[in-house]
């Protein structure tokens, strides 16, 4: 559960026990819903706030976020549902199941910071380390979450581009074609103004030796190439969309001036009959 026990930021938080030379930790990132209330939380006198840090379980961690994901280090799973559920209250939108990714943090200060197979290299685990973990934890299960939404999308975007393509074809309506626009529109907003995908979080401007492991896992976790990606599939939804829009608009003016024509014609054989029964 939420903990307002505090410690030092400068202090390592994690340390090797009985003589060992490394630690290894859990490190688990959920997308629990579209928004987390922090305020409400501020009264747990957290470890720090942006991100919101705070100790959670017997000896573990959480960042919170408030676009809707938290991470949590060295949590068991009866710990991490506990906490999963003191957390609903704050929870706006939560998702029927959270999306998940999985890591491991391993604490050794003779080896270089690093990721590989094993997981991610640390050479100590003070606050700040963990901070920049769990951002890019953070926006790696929101990208997760997100492509799996576009490419269910993209299945029912098909049938708009066939519509495109053979005119013969019955075409979807209106509202359904904004519909796609306006659920990607609102996509592209929490990405960019919400989640802040590429972006570099605030903690490295204060603490800019920090840089480089943030660099190192913000490419091996490929942030910034599954966001750009990501981008080009909902601008191709959105343009699809429009341009279907756009295509039934210009079908729906075209029957308007037909309406208007037939009517003129009409109102002109009135008259020539009028005339000549006259």
């Amino acid at each position: 559960m939420l903990s307002s026990d505090s410690t030092s930021l400068d202090l390592a938080i994690v340390s090797p026990k009985d003589g060992a030379t490394s630690q290894r930790l859990s490190a688990r990132a959920f997308f629990v819903g579209e928004r987390i209330d922090l305020r409400a939380l501020e009264s747990t006198d957290p470890l720090a706030t942006n991100p919101f840090t705070c100790k959670a379980g017997q000896s573990g961690f959480a960042v919170l976020f408030r676009y809707g994901a938290v991470i949590l280090f060295n949590l068991d799973p009866l710990e991490e549902a506990n906490f999963l559920t003191t957390l609903k209250p704050f929870v706006s939108n939560e998702f029927p199941e959270a999306y998940t990714e999985n890591s491991t943090l391993m604490i050794d200060s003779r080896r270089q910071e690093r990721v590989d197979q094993e997981g991610i290299h640390l050479q100590d685990l003070n606050v700040e380390r963990l901070q920049i973990v769990a951002v890019i934890l953070a926006k790696s299960v929101v990208l997760d979450h997100y492509e799996k939404r576009v490419a269910g999308i993209f299945d029912r975007i098909e049938p708009l581009a066939m519509a495109i393509q053979n005119q013969g074809r019955q075409r979807p309506k209106d509202r359904e074609l904004l519909r796609h626009i306006g659920g990607t529109l609102l996509m592209e907003q929490r990405m960019v103004g919400l989640v802040e995908i590429g972006e570099k979080p605030e903690a490295l401007w204060e603490h800019p030796d920090l840089e480089r492991l943030y660099l190192k896992l913000e490419d091996e976790y490929e942030l910034r190439d599954r966001f750009r990606a990501l981008d080009r599939k909902l601008v191709l939804i959105t343009k699809t969309a429009e341009t279907a829009l756009e295509l039934m608009q210009h079908d729906s003016n075209q029957r308007l001036e037909w309406y208007i024509v037939i009517l003129i014609i009409v109102e002109i054989l009135l008259n020539l009959y009028s005339m000549f029964r006259g």
